[in-house]
This record gives structure tokens, sequence and C-alpha cells, in this order.
């Protein structure tokens, strides 16, 4: 017989593993598994996300079926709109049973500060599993700027204020709010120019229409090899070994760190033996190498750790995104 739990954790070995890469499909209505003539509730485990990138399609496998026959289908419910706020706020309203996860990410503790008023509390309202990944983003500059490294960037800066334009993906976006964290940090004023997304900004950022942009390791790394911009440091605290070379812009700026993530959570009240397991499973999983290749082809460094460490992650980049927030006088929706 196959318990709930011991499906729930093979389908977050799959999802992890990614052993076989995958675009989401939702999977017809959740079925009912039947167990030697008992009739369990919905096992059909959704993974509700605002998000349908690339760590999504390494997890998301159709083999379960094969193991467990009885499952008529799974559901893998992408929930985009209104910045993922619909998406998280349906895990926050399920039962907290184990049936149910969201696929979080770090834009998850920007909300408190960007919104007057939000369906649900990032910190009450869901049980941590685990921070899976973390994202490598690189500051970049136009080939034609003034400067080479960060020191001299912050000197320039401060010498032609409001001379300077950076992009990002548009208000709120993790491109924005890192770069407002380094003007405060480094104590300079450029200039923001919101897009609609980052493959814009960067387009300009080329075209040397703009001169600063923080973007993601995965977009920029490949202009910076052939020449097109120039990638002046990484905003993770640590050097990275996807960017060896290239130094942390926490080197020249005291106390500036951006890093994205992805993470587990379930419904609050989540049954804390099913959330210890899921944990344990997940960091097994992240230590395989090939996963661990295949994150970083896409830019992600596996992380793991605690359901507390993720506890103690959303609480302080709360606390810290909602101070930027609030002191670059960026106006609550």
């Amino acid at each position: 017989m196959v318990d709930a739990l011991t499906y729930y954790v093979d389908l977050m070995n799959w999802l992890f593993e990614g052993r076989k890469l995958v675009e989401i499909y939702a999977r017809g209505q959740m079925g009912v598994l039947k167990e030697a003539g008992h009739e369990v509730q919905d096992i059909c485990y959704a993974v509700l996300t605002y998000d349908d990138g690339a760590v999504v399609n390494l997890g998301v496998s159709y083999a379960l079926p094969e193991k467990y026959p009885a499952l008529q289908s799974i559901v893998i419910d992408n929930r985009g709109g209104a910045g993922g706020i619909i998406g998280m706020d349906a895990v926050a309203k399920s039962p907290p049973d184990g049936y149910t996860l969201l696929l979080a990410h770090s834009g998850i503790t920007y909300m408190p500060g960007l919104y007057r008023t939000l369906p649900f509390d990032p910190e009450k309202d869901f049980e941590p599993v685990i921070t899976a990944v973390t994202g490598l983003y690189v500051l970049a500059v136009s080939n034609d700027a003034p400067f080479k490294t960060i020191a001299e960037m912050v000197a320039y800066a401060k010498a032609n204020p409001s001379k300077l334009s950076y992009g990002s993906a548009g208000i709120g976006s993790t491109l924005h709010l890192g770069t407002e964290f380094l003007k405060r940090a480094a104590g300079i004023n450029i200039i923001h120019v919101p897009y609609k997304g980052a493959a814009q900004a960067t387009t300009d950022l080329v075209g040397g229409q703009i001169q600063v942009m923080i973007g993601p390791a995965v977009a920029i790394l490949p202009l910076a090899q052939s020449g097109k911009v120039r990638a002046l440091a990484v905003t993770s605290l640590k050097r990275s070994p996807l960017a060896p070379d290239l130094p942390t812009v926490a080197e020249s700026v005291h106390g500036f760190e951006v890093s994205g993530w992805y993470g587990l959570a379930a419904p609050a009240g989540t049954p804390k033996p099913i959330v210890a397991k899921l944990n344990a499973e997940a960091n097994r999983a992240l230590k395989s190498p090939e996963l661990i290749e295949q994150f970083r082809i896409q830019g992600y460094e596996p992380l793991g750790g605690t359901p507390d460490d993720m506890k103690m992650q959303i609480k302080t980049d709360v606390a810290q995104w909602t101070r930027i927030i609030r002191d670059a006088a960026i106006e609550p929706q």
C-alpha cells in the first residue's frame, strides 16, 4: 500500500531531480487514489506557482503515473496574475493537509512593501519547507560607460548625480529594487528607466540607451562574454562559481547583497512530520550532480537547508525590502 507521505516524497523527488525536463501541463481533474478498495482523498498534489520558468521546468515529470497506476491524474496549477498574488493566496487558503505546495520566489517578500493590503501574510500564512536554489544577478554597464569597476562607477555617479540611468523589468521587480538598494548603500543617484521586461532593458543596455543594469546572470554573462556589455560584479555576498572572475559588489559597497531564491512552502499548519520529511528528501535531491549541473546552466546555485532557515530568510527579506521600498519612496499599490 502506498501511503500519502511516500507518494508526496516521490513527487518532490521528481520535482527536484528533473529526470525528464518537460513543460508544465495540467493533466485533467484531480484524481482519487484507491488502495485495496479504500478510497483515499484527492492525492493529486498541485504545486501552485506564479512563475513558469526554468526552475519549474527542471522538475515536473510524467513518470509518476507509471509508478502509481491507481492515480488518475496529476495537476500542476500554474496560476499567474496580480504579480503572483492569486497563486500564493490559493495555496495559503488550501487545507493544511500536506497535499498542496507553493513554488515560492523571493518576490513574495517584496509584497508587504509594494501593496497596501494583501490577502495573505508571507510570514504567517505559509509553512516553509526549503529554500532550494538561489539565482545569480550581475551588475553590467554599457560598453561606452566611462568606468570599468564598481568603485569607479560609484565615484563617477557621485561626481555626476542623475547623469547615469539604469533599466529594470518594471517597478517592484528584483532588478528595480536591487538597484534602489545599491543607490542607497553606495550613496549615489541614478535615474530609473522601467521597462515591460528584462529583455527590453537588456537590449537598451547593449545599445547604450541606459548605462547600468542589474540582470540575471543567464542573460548578462553571454552578452559580456561576447563583448556586447561590460560585467562589473555579481550581486551575491560571495563570489560565484558561475562567474569566478567577477568580484562582488559588496567588495566595494559594504552591506550590499541581492540574490533571488526559489523554495517550497505549504499552507500554515501543515503537519511538521510531513514538512520535515519533504525537507530531508529535497536536501538529498539537491546534492545530485546532475541536478546541480542543470541548475547552473540556468544560472542557479543549489542551497538547501532547514525549514527554519527558510523562515528566517523570509522574515529577514520582508524587513529589508519593506525598508528599501519605503526609503525609495515607491508608492504601494
